[in-house]
């Protein structure tokens, strides 16, 4: 397990092809984090690959930033987990943003379930 820190955000490695990523407390995300956050994944991941987005912090995105989000063909999966129904909700809209790659993502309120998830969509 290795960990990495970006400027916004702590991604933890925890296979060759799952990651965790942790944004930091407040941030709002741009274009130019976007970009930061996708470089690194093509760079440090197996593809396809899954995210294990652990939402512990509030953030946001501008809408430039919520329209490129994770919008590379090398995704497989993301769980994301919502601790709270104000991050549920959030994730529910940022979800229903239209974008040229539909995304295969599931909500979970543990961690070790959305784990779980990622591993029975891995095989």
């Amino acid at each position: 397990m290795r960990i990495h820190k970006l400027s916004f955000a702590e991604i933890t490695i925890l296979k060759p092809n799952l990651a965790e990523v942790i944004i930091g407390s407040d941030i709002e995300m741009d274009l130019a984090m976007v970009n930061e956050y996708h470089e690194f994944l093509l760079s440090h991941l197996e593809c396809p690959f899954n995210l294990l987005i652990n939402k512990i912090h509030q953030y946001s995105y501008t809408f430039e930033a919520q329209q490129h989000l994770a919008t590379m063909r090398e995704i497989n999966s993301m769980a994301v987990v919502a601790y709270n129904s104000v991050t549920e909700n959030s994730t529910n809209s940022l979800i229903s943003v239209p974008r040229a790659m539909p995304w295969n993502i599931q909500i979970f309120k543990e961690r070790k379930t959305g784990l779980d998830w990622l591993e029975s969509v891995d095989q």
